[in-house]
């Protein structure tokens, strides 16, 4: 697989682009509006309009993954500091002063900013110098109606990635696909909540954890109010059918509330509907300026965090995510452009990430990734894992 970011993207032309049949719902208030297809004539949205998921392609062209961390019995990890050599050592932080200086030249809009101002005291950024864990999901709903093709692909590449470009271990990461044959891998809901609970666990200041999501994505109607367009973002596991969706209220009450000051989690969601599918209070745009309000003021507060967390995400709620190929493998647009960006160009700020993955999809795709956090960051400085 090229690393260029200036990867063709050229779907096959054996695929079928007519527009997918509904896809079957969980339960009666689930809306799947749309899903990663490949043709963006297909990929107009309707807020209530039926179901149309994602696709990647199930071609496994990779060799078969190592053995990974089992992590169904109780906390036995023990956590280790890992001192890289690296540049990140000699990335210096800025001070609460120095950052409180950086937001101020960011200008209010509707008052986010001076909101996020407030709550930024006990916010800490990671160093990424401790413990590494990653937890990779790829689903390619093998043998349903509405089967995708590239996500497998995309969790192999994503664990690989981290491994040969960011030191993580292989024991270190857990990896959910739906052609494993040990039951625990599988990525039912019940085995990926327990993997995101063991991502989570014993993390400490400065860990870097990583999560990786490729498959279906929708949205629900919001329950609790903290949704200003009135709709929770989901993704699906293998079972949805039988055991239902997972909100973002879920992920974020899972994977974000629990991490200590100075912890990062970096997701990265190749589905649809995923600009805010980690329930994260602040989105930015390409230029590193707050974007308008996605969720209630009351819920902004609940949902900052001390913890450093971090979400680049495939397109808008209100958008799909594409499937591809690339190098003749089937993979997710948003996954590819991620790795092939930072392969290219390890030497990032959060805000260049943005803009290079963009422009990698643009104008083959009209999807538009997203940058998210769980507090006010300086998308100036440099992007680490």
């Amino acid at each position: 697989m090229s690393s260029s970011p200036a990867m063709n993207y050229m779907p096959p032309p054996d695929v079928d682009r007519a527009m997918p049949q509904p896809f079957p719902q969980a339960a009666p208030q689930i809306i799947i509006k749309e899903s990663r297809h490949h043709s963006s004539s297909h990929r107009r949205h309707r807020r209530h309009s039926s179901s149309r998921p994602h696709h990647h392609s199930s071609t496994t062209l990779l060799q078969a993954p190592p053995p990974l961390l089992h992590f169904s019995s109780a906390p036995v990890v023990q956590v280790q500091k890992i001192h890289h050599s690296s540049s990140h050592n000699a990335f210096r932080m800025p001070s609460p002063a120095q950052f409180a200086a950086q937001v101020n030249h960011v200008p209010p809009q509707n008052g986010i900013a001076q909101a996020a101002q407030q709550l930024q005291e006990d916010f800490q950024y990671s160093r990424c110098t401790g413990r590494k864990k990653a937890l990779c999901i790829g689903i390619n709903y093998r043998g349903q109606p509405n089967e995708l093709r590239g996500c497998i692909n995309d969790a192999r590449h994503v664990r690989d990635f981290l491994i040969r470009r960011y030191g993580y271990k292989g024991e270190d990461i857990v990896l959910l696909s739906d052609d494993s044959h040990d039951p625990r891998k599988i990525p039912t809901k019940r085995n990926i909540l327990d993997a995101m609970k063991w991502l989570v666990r014993s993390a400490r200041p400065d860990d870097s954890l990583f999560f990786h999501y490729s498959g279906h994505g929708g949205q629900t109607p919001d329950l609790d109010g903290d949704e200003v367009d009135g709709y929770d973002e989901v993704i699906y596991p293998l079972d949805f059918k039988q055991k239902g969706h997972i909100t973002d209220d879920v992920m974020h009450d899972i994977m974000v509330k629990p991490l200590p000051k100075g912890c990062r989690l970096t997701g990265l969601f190749d589905c649809c509907h995923s600009g805010t599918v980690l329930d994260l209070p602040y989105i930015y745009s390409s230029s590193g300026r707050l974007k308008g309000s996605h969720i209630s003021s009351k819920a902004r507060k609940s949902k900052s965090t001390p913890a450093d967390v971090i979400s680049f995400s495939g397109c808008k709620d209100g958008q799909t995510s594409a499937d591809t190929f690339a190098g003749g493998v089937a993979v997710g647009a948003m996954s590819h452009a991620f790795i092939s960006s930072l392969s290219h160009n390890p030497k990032q700020s959060y805000q260049e990430l943005l803009r290079s993955v963009r422009q990698i999809l643009y104008p083959k795709y009209s999807q538009r990734p997203q940058l998210g956090s769980s507090h006010h960051i300086n998308t100036n400085l440099r992007f680490i894992i």
